[in-house]
């Protein structure tokens, strides 16, 4: 399988919404009530990523994996609220494809452009009941240094767990 990395475009948020909310409702299904995983539609989350998008253009990057020329799965990164640190806002992949290597490659890019926002090191938070997600990412060296909040998803708050990896 080909895995084919671009910049995203203004045609991309709405798709990436609606794989957004499958990859979400997949991985969040064992620790989140499913009434609140499904309080969002597709439609809700393609508009709040079009919003995002638009204004967060200069600031943030999004890069886009495709398979076959579909959505397979994307990566946003960006400034931080993190002193010293960029920060990997999000990885997500069509739930058929997560094992395949493309959430993979977009970390690996990821990770070659997140100098680009300037610190020494990169952070990510995580849900911590998501155990998939945290051994994704400590697969891919990323390291939990301490740091913790709690937002919600949804109605639901969710205990989160931060992650950094050097530069």
């Amino acid at each position: 399988m080909s895995v084919l990395l671009r910049p995203a475009t203004e045609a991309d948020p709405i798709g990436v919404g609606a794989l957004h909310r499958r990859s979400r409702v997949d991985a969040y299904s064992g620790f989140l009530p499913p009434e609140e995983l499904a309080a969002r539609s597709a439609e809700a989350f393609g508009e709040w990523w079009s919003e995002r998008f638009r204004w967060e253009q200069e600031t943030h990057r999004m890069t886009i994996a495709e398979v076959d020329g579909r959505l397979a799965g994307f990566s946003y990164i960006g400034l931080s609220d993190t002193p010293g640190a960029a920060e990997l806002y999000a990885i997500h992949v069509e739930p058929p494809l997560v094992g395949t290597g493309v959430g993979r490659a977009l970390m690996i890019r990821a990770l070659a452009e997140l100098p680009d926002f300037g610190g020494d090191h990169a952070v990510l938070w995580v849900l911590t009941d998501n155990r998939i997600a945290r051994t994704f990412y400590e697969n891919g060296g990323w390291k939990p240094d301490g740091g913790t909040r709690e937002e919600p998803v949804g109605g639901i708050p969710a205990p989160q767990l931060r992650y950094s990896h050097p530069f």
